[in-house]
């Protein structure tokens, strides 16, 4: 594409990392023995969908509340609701599998083919913590780490998009955002970043039940972090 971006941001739960295979893997480890026959897939995909209804409500950063809680809450919930016995120690280490999600395999070879000509950062709702985690165990080459709880406010509030690009330094129009999950790249589209979407079919387990459907309204549409990196011209 002509006229390049200086710096690209980057969604990581979904997006750079393959949350449902990793947490699907860990909540079958951590309880399948004592629950055999249970849909951990579905387990996973409605614990997730809980998270997003818990940062969708949860706007006002003098009541902030971490990620982390809000994953740790709709876990309570979910287990107490499918009448699911786990011990408190079992149900943070099952919690904290979201700071160890494994990167899609595409990431890491794309991402380093990137960083030779942008900025490469992130722009996460997950803690910053989580996303220090994440990235120390998927060896994912960023140059800087930026996660909503530095901005106190929940993607695809506006505040979360412009503290990135105030410490990248950049203006807006610099700055394109990569994500699969298309309500975020409008948010960042309406003020004034590049965006590119990058399809994960299956970022939910079961092919279909992502959005991976390409559409004119984003700058580039990848099928993968490959594929976003040859349009880059990386």
């Amino acid at each position: 594409m002509s006229d390049r971006p200086k710096a690209l941001l980057f969604d990581v739960q979904g997006t750079a990392t393959d949350f449902h295979s990793t947490v699907t893997r860990e909540a079958r480890r951590i309880l399948g023995a004592r629950y055999p026959g249970r849909d951990w897939s579905t387990f996973v995909n409605d614990w997730r969908a809980a998270y997003f209804r818990g940062t969708s409500t949860n706007t006002n950063s003098e009541k902030w509340i971490s990620v982390s809680s809000i994953y740790r809450n709709a876990l309570d919930e979910l287990l107490d609701a499918e009448r699911l016995d786990l011990d408190p120690a079992q149900r943070h280490e099952l919690n904290d599998a979201w700071k160890r999600l494994d990167p899609w395999p595409d990431t890491v070879p794309a991402l380093t083919r990137l960083r030779t000509t942008y900025t490469l950062a992130t722009l996460s709702n997950a803690d910053v913590d989580a996303v220090v985690s994440i990235t120390r165990h998927g060896d994912l080459p960023w140059h800087a780490v930026f996660a909503a709880e530095m901005a106190g406010a929940f993607k695809p509030d506006p505040r979360a998009y412009r503290m990135a690009a105030r410490y990248l330094g950049l203006d807006p129009s610099e700055i394109m955002m990569v994500a699969s999950h298309k309500y975020d790249i409008r948010a960042a589209r309406e003020l004034g970043f590049r965006t590119a979407f990058v399809a994960r079919p299956l970022e939910f387990g079961a092919p279909g039940l992502a959005d991976t459907e390409f559409t004119n309204e984003f700058d580039l549409n990848a099928t993968d972090f490959e594929d976003l990196a040859d349009q880059l011209g990386c």
